[in-house]
């Protein structure tokens, strides 16, 4: 037994605490801020003792070590602190492996992990294997192994938990694609950020495997930082590689170095080029860690996303209205927009990022008739697009946004609500967003009966 401290009371520190106890260590947790009436009855009921309002560095400090919120910067001052004691501080996930005899599939990038996440593991149940799903989506792992083990994990990681890890071990590690975001936290450099995704291969050997979408630049720069390990299975729009997958703009096609697997784009329920990469990277786990290909077509077909990432919401007098309030920066707009050839509006805006719009422009031209921006703020949004698309109106009323879409629309047309940008000017997070979104287009078709 060992005294071990927890930064942060949200769903990670939780999930630590409650293992931790149960592996029979002395537990303290610390938030800086209120925990909620309903987490703090968890911590009771298990006799966990905690603080919350504020750190205390000496309680904190006679832990042997600190499992830390993902949400907790390495900058912040108090990790600072503990960092100059010399005492190790690492993430729930890193804690959490130490108790699974379950093979890791981990999944980063910056943009498409929860839905090649959330395929993966569906694959992997199609075909009836063992698998668990934890990490950056759904419940905490370290809470679900208080309850029992899996073979096969899928984890979500994101760079702030990459950065907690010390020994953690994927046999499978996918990179879908490296892109600038949250360079906040890496000291605005992209080159941190590149290399903290990078690390999530730095345990792993020539027994593991690595698959990673060739085409993207900033994985090919990070890979030439380090000895790459795993066998590579690389996924590419351009070319078959001699193992990995290739989209042909009509079909999948993969290869593992045991077997071979093709699918039509029409067996698949996910639509998008960005979505064929996810494809190709979940159907290469899959098949690596013996999935029956016989049951994987089945799988794709049946697929049903996550909210709020490009999910069909209704169809009103032929317009119909898509959410993707998940796109919260460029690249995942850029994804978006280029998945739809029927004429295009796209409804943007909250709080920039920084972000430079001109990106955008390829997959505006001669699609996008209209640009709504829903946010407090437009000017940039307004600048960016005036000599680029011919129709601009603005609203801070999210049913106003949808109104005017319709207003403006026709049948054939899709509305496309994808941000580009963070939701906290107007609403409390990204699923609000989408929540209210998809709620004031039921409200007019309603109105419209």
């Amino acid at each position: 037994m060992k005294k071990i401290s927890i930064l942060g009371a949200g769903e990670s520190g939780i999930g630590a605490a409650l293992l931790a106890k149960q592996r029979g260590h002395e537990v303290f947790v610390s938030d800086g801020n209120a925990i909620s009436a309903i987490r703090k009855q968890i911590l009771k009921e298990n006799q966990v003792e905690f603080e919350e309002g504020g750190h205390t560095l000496e309680r904190i400090l006679t832990g042997a070590e600190i499992i830390k919120s993902p949400g907790i910067s390495f900058g912040h001052e108090i990790v600072k602190q503990i960092i100059a004691a010399g005492v190790p501080v690492i993430d729930e996930l890193e804690f959490a492996s130490r108790y699974s005899q379950g093979k890791i599939i981990a999944i980063t990038g910056t943009n498409g992990k929860t839905t090649t996440a959330l395929l993966t593991h569906h694959l992997l149940q199609k075909v009836g294997m063992d698998a668990g799903l934890a990490g950056n989506v759904g419940k905490s792992w370290a809470a679900q192994l208080t309850e029992g083990d899996h073979d096969y994990w899928v984890l979500e990681v994101s760079s702030f938990q990459i950065d907690g890890f010390d020994t953690f071990k994927p046999h499978v590690a996918i990179v879908i694609n490296i892109t600038p975001d949250h360079l906040d936290r890496y000291d605005y450099s992209l080159d941190n950020y590149i290399q903290s995704k990078i690390n999530l291969l730095k345990k792993m050997d020539e027994k593991d495997h690595l698959i990673y979408f060739q085409e993207d630049k900033n994985i090919l720069k990070g890979l030439r930082t380090v000895k790459v390990l795993p066998q590579v299975h690389p996924v590419s729009l351009r070319e078959m590689p001699d193992k990995g997958g290739f989209f042909n703009q009509k079909e999948i096609t993969v290869e593992t170095g045991q077997g071979h697997f093709s699918v039509s784009k029409e067996d698949i329920s996910l639509t998008g080029e960005h979505n064929m990469i996810n494809v190709m990277c979940a159907l290469n786990a899959a098949l690596i860690v013996g999935a029956d290909g016989t049951r994987l077509r089945e799988g794709l077909q049946d697929f049903k996303n996550a909210a709020h990432r490009m999910e069909r919401v209704e169809e009103i007098d032929g317009l119909v209205y898509i959410n993707d309030s998940k796109a919260t920066n460029v690249d995942a707009a850029a994804y978006a927009l280029a998945a739809y050839t029927a004429p295009l509006i796209w409804i943007a805006g909250g709080v920039d990022k920084g972000n430079d719009y001109s990106l955008l422009y390829p997959m505006i031209k001669d699609r996008v008739k209209m640009l709504i921006c829903l946010g407090k703020d437009n000017a940039k949004l307004k600048t960016a697009f005036g000599t680029q698309i011919a129709k601009i109106a603005e609203t801070q009323d999210v049913a106003e946004a949808v109104k005017l879409a319709w207003e403006h629309g026709g049948s054939g047309d899709v509305v496309l609500l994808s941000p580009a940008c963070a939701s906290f000017d107007l609403f409390r997070n990204y699923e609000d967003r989408g929540d209210r979104f998809k709620e004031a287009v039921k409200q007019l078709k309603s109105g419209k009966r």
